[in-house]
């Protein structure tokens, strides 16, 4: 195995963390659509069952950078793999919402540190001039994790039938979250391939080990040339106090900590894991049906895995810079487009339709035939009180597909243009610019921070969407994602730094200004 694809190869290793990430989030828009009627949870219960791996993420986002300082990135990494193992098994057997939702926590704790070591360490293993291309492995990864969840979740619905004796509507959400424990086990299998981060090492001051990792990395021509700039780097930092938390805050930090801070809030701002997280949910908005909405999920990760190859492909040749603007005012555009349609659409139940209903109590809703809405909100809460929780959520997909007409098509491509913008841009890139902006000294607090607000927005995002959909409808409350993004154009255009072709340690001579 040559370099090039010897860094490839532990680069992949390494970001299947990310895979896992996209696995869960793919899953769980299916896994709700049966867990969420078979425990009777409402909107608030929902969101929390969704939500609750980022709240758990963002404490480790917070710690994990600063542990892999102290027992290095590998180490950490493999006891990530082992606690996303333990959050598959007892999600899958879960007898209770609480017991859900905490066995969901414990692969937060893992997912998070993974998302911010990952980078992190393909960072510390690259060279300036494929440095962007390997760190959006992990993004690649994340949406290769989409794409393979909604597929699963796709096969489950396909085959989850009345005739069948093997999946049913009590268990396929369980099988949906078991079969989650073939990629973990793989994941900790080829961890130990993996070399220790040559840069940790030199931190550590075990010079040799980091010198041969190089050369296996790099060959000894690049390997001399890494080597010489991580010791001038390292020497210049010999004499300063131990680090401390507060360290962030000075003068001389304070840009690149302002930059990642911003572009690490905008990027769940937008709600890009509320559309994740709650895909089939959407697409059942649009009255194209359950089954449509699970094969849709499919269409919805095929466009995320295309476009992240488009960022991979462009992220070192064009620079993180216009990827960022281009993506955000792409991605305002989208929702925006989201939001009109919605606000265009009407719902109506004839007789004749809720006489074809083959559920329960859809007698019920005879009282509401022929009554025109003009918007979802007011329709869902008529139907949801005549029906139940339970009932409404077990049939929503078919109920709104009889009564809703709307121009699907615009909600489509406002959905899958945002999905593409966020796929090029913020996803990827965010994970790039952290990973470049921080000297290694500051580095694993600074994206430990970062990773943790970035995670706090995430968790409350995913949290408060069904609430949104209930309560604000589906046009107000894309109208607010798309008003945001908007608004964070604005922002990165006028403050956002180049980083592309620079070494780590150029760009640290560059953007922290000694005081």
């Amino acid at each position: 195995m040559n370099n090039k694809t010897y860094t490839i190869f532990i680069s992949f290793i390494v970001a299947l963390g990310g895979f896992l990430f996209g696995f869960d989030a793919g899953i769980i828009s299916g896994v709700m659509s049966f867990a969420g009627p078979e425990f009777d949870l409402n909107d608030i219960q929902s969101g929390w069952v969704v939500s609750s791996p980022s709240f758990a993420a963002m404490f480790a986002m917070l710690f994990s950078g600063r542990l892999s300082d102290v027992f290095g990135r590998k180490k950490i990494l493999v006891f990530v793999a082992i606690l996303y193992a333990i959050s598959t098994v007892l999600s899958a057997l879960a007898g209770s919402y609480e017991m859900l939702y905490i066995a969901r926590m414990i692969g937060g704790l893992a997912f998070g540190a993974a998302l911010v070591i990952a980078p992190m360490y393909i960072a510390e293993i690259s060279s300036a001039e494929n440095r962007g291309k390997l760190v959006a492995i992990q993004q690649l990864n994340i949406v290769l994790g989409f794409f393979v969840a909604f597929i699963s979740n796709y096969l489950f619905n396909k085959y989850n039938t009345p005739e069948s004796t093997f999946l049913t509507d009590e268990n396929v959400w369980r099988w949906m979250l078991g079969v989650e424990i073939i990629p973990a086990l793989f994941y900790f299998i080829f961890l130990f391939f993996v070399p220790k981060s040559p840069r940790w090492l030199y931190l550590k001051e075990n010079i040799e080990d980091a010198k041969n990792v190089l050369y296996r990395i790099h060959g000894k021509v690049k390997g001399q040339l890494e080597i010489a700039s991580i010791e001038k780097n390292i020497n210049a930092d010999k004499n300063k106090s131990a680090l401390k938390i507060i360290d962030l805050l000075k003068p001389s930090l304070r840009f690149i900590l302002v930059v990642g801070l911003i572009v690490g809030v905008l990027q769940q701002i937008t709600g890009i894991n509320a559309v994740y997280f709650y895909a089939t949910s959407i697409f059942k908005q649009t009255g194209i049906g359950t089954d449509a909405a699970f094969s849709s999920g499919i269409l919805l990760s095929t466009i995320t895995l295309i476009f992240t190859f488009v960022a991979m492909y462009l992220i070192d040749r064009t620079g993180r810079r216009p990827l960022l603007l281009v993506g955000t005012a792409g991605i305002a555009l989208s929702l925006l487009i989201c939001a009109y349609g919605f606000n265009q659409a009407t719902y109506q139940l004839s007789q004749e339709k809720i006489n074809q209903f083959g559920f329960a109590q859809s007698e019920n809703l005879l009282p509401f035939a022929d009554k025109v809405y003009e918007n979802d909100v007011d329709f869902k809460n008529d139907i949801k009180n005549a029906l139940g929780n339970q009932i409404y959520g077990k049939n929503d997909g078919e109920i709104l597909e009889a009564a809703i007409s709307i121009n699907a098509k615009l909600i489509l491509i406002g959905i899958l243009g945002f999905i593409a913008c966020f796929a090029f841009s913020l996803g990827p890139v965010m994970w790039v610019l952290l990973s470049e902006l921080y000297p290694i000294k500051y580095r694993g607090l600074a994206i430990g921070l970062i990773a943790f607000v970035n995670s706090l927005i995430s968790s409350l995002v995913q949290l408060i969407f069904p609430w949104e959909l209930s309560n604000l409808g589906n046009a107000l409350t894309f109208f607010l994602f798309g008003a945001v993004a908007l608004i964070g154009f604005f922002i990165l255009l006028r403050i956002l730094p180049e980083t592309k072709g620079k070494s780590l340690e150029e760009l640290e001579m560059e953007f922290v200004i000694e005081s």
